[in-house]
């Protein structure tokens, strides 16, 4: 394994005084499976003392001792953070993940120590100096067999945060959640103990399932399973069986096709790293939230329109939920729609805003990025729209000042491609290709267009400030968006003949 030189420095110092350091947690599994690790995290057995550990790691750089009381030192060195740490015992001593008794004990033995870490894939750990594996749960076992499995029934439960974990780690790595584990996920979800998490932890599992998962549609489709979206995310559960007209949407209902275009996001986003043109991971998630969000108006709006001129409400089927699965039962009277039936969806895309407001806040409180997410929302069918009709500039410039185009045709392109049309199956979005050529010659690609006019230039006109100011300049901005006027000489020339 090639570690950085001062891990082995630091290993050779620690073991000079009796102790041993170990590299442990992802790092090594990350290894294990041909990853560079970025982070590293060293256990140290064999001190008495952790004040001793913080003198020797001085040697090496700056040590923050601010868990020192946990028995974690942080070493600052050459731009690098290192994580060092006693291992510990922990008893759960009340709800939440404060609530663990934590003691630091050096003389604890390795299997021991890592019989608290929750699947056996992050219980491998690394001698430094020996450059010897040690596995005493089998982890490298089901590394290679693609096995994700829990250590402990009694240590696993008491952080529930382990069900998301086992959920993101299931997609990020294409691990099957191995039988016992995921019958005691579904068990701790039943008996209600996520509902212990704060929304702060459950939202950086989520953010990892969606940011470092090559398909978040494994990590979702095991929250629906287990009952995760039922109980604690409706707005995403009611997507589960809404149906849809097959010549649009023949993979099938609208749960499978945002599952399919959030793995098709995720494939864009991808595409753009590969090409150099990352987005930051704020604006990555804000895509990725858009994709899964976009279709949440669907619920309330579907109809089904039959031959004999019936028109069922997919919204009044749904009569109860299930105490026991917490899963939306149809009404028994719902006619199941069959070749002849028409499926429509009206204006879902601005029903979808309020359910995805909700949805977000359950994860996060970000208020600013949540509201930056809605207009992605409201209008992921434009592109295709604005296509079909032959848009006119001033409708695109108009769209501009309310969503960012450039933003729009990834999440419009990620519907698109979200479906086993013949046309999806191409892998090209010709509307959005367009739309980012006509916006690009308006100049709103990235951007609204700036106002020729302001405040300051109709006082330079003479005008006094006043409460009409800002109605002359929408009047002038909206004639600007018309094309009425494409120079600040004829604005200012309109506004001299209309208002002076």
């Amino acid at each position: 394994m090639q570690l950085p030189p001062l891990l082995e420095e630091a290993a050779k110092a620690i073991d000079a005084t009796g102790g041993r350091a170990v590299l442990v947690g992802g790092a090594v599994r990350d290894m294990v499976m041909g990853s560079e690790p970025k982070d590293f995290d060293i256990e140290v057995y064999g001190l008495q003392e952790v004040s001793q550990l913080e003198t020797l790691l001085s040697r090496f750089g700056k040590v923050s001792a601010v868990g020192k009381s946990f028995g974690v030192l942080k070493l600052h060195t050459e731009g690098e953070l290192y994580d060092f740490a006693f291992p510990r015992t922990e008893k759960k001593t009340a709800k939440g993940h404060q609530g663990f008794e934590v003691v630091p004990d050096g003389g604890l033995d390795f299997a021991t120590a890592a019989k608290r870490r929750d699947f056996t894939v992050n219980a491998i750990g690394y001698d430094l100096l020996r450059q010897e594996i040690l596995d005493p749960y089998g982890g490298l076992n089901d590394i290679q067999f693609g096995t994700l499995r829990h250590i402990d029934d009694a240590t696993f439960v008491e952080d529930p945060l382990r069900v998301y974990r086992a959920v993101q780690f299931a997609a990020r790595f294409g691990f099957e959640v191995a039988e016992e584990t995921a019958v005691l996920c579904q068990k701790m979800v039943a008996e209600g103990m996520l509902e212990e998490l704060p929304k702060e932890r459950v939202y950086e599992e989520w953010k990892k399932l969606l940011l470092k998962a090559p398909n978040p549609s494994v990590g979702f489709e095991l929250m629906r399973k287990w009952d995760i979206t039922a109980r604690y995310f409706p707005e995403l559960h009611a997507l589960a069986g809404v149906p849809q007209d097959p010549k649009w949407h023949p993979e099938g209902d609208v749960w499978v096709h945002t599952m399919m275009s959030v793995d098709a996001m995720a494939g864009e986003l991808k595409r753009k790293r590969e090409k150099g043109k990352e987005e930051d991971e704020k604006q990555q998630l804000k895509l990725l939230f858009a994709e899964l969000c976009h279709d949440f108006g669907k619920p309330l709006t579907t109809t089904i329109e039959y031959e004999d001129g019936t028109i069922q409400n997919w919204s009044s089927t749904i009569k109860s939920v299930s105490p026991e699965t917490h899963t939306t039962i149809p009404h028994s009277s719902f006619l199941i729609p069959h070749s002849n039936a028409r499926i429509r969806s009206l204006s879902h895309e601005k029903a979808g805003i309020e359910p995805t407001r909700t949805f977000l806040y359950h994860l996060t409180n970000e208020h600013d990025f949540i509201e930056s997410i809605l207009p992605l929302v409201e209008h992921h069918l434009k592109p295709s729209q604005f296509y079909k009709q032959g848009a006119k500039a001033s409708a695109i410039r108009r769209l501009a000042t309310r969503v960012n185009i450039e933003e729009l045709v990834l999440v419009a392109k990620a519907d698109f491609l979200g479906r086993t049309t013949p046309e999806a199956k191409w892998g090209e979005y010709p509307a959005g290709e367009w739309l980012l050529e006509q916006a690009q010659q308006l100049s709103v690609r990235n951007r609204p267009l700036k106002p020729l006019v302001q405040g300051r230039d109709l006082i330079a006109l003479g005008m006094k400030p006043s409460p009409k100011f800002k109605s002359i300049l929408d009047t002038l901005y909206a004639k600007q968006m018309d094309g009425d006027f494409e120079s600040k000489e004829a604005a200012l020339a309109y506004a001299k003949e209309h208002y002076l």
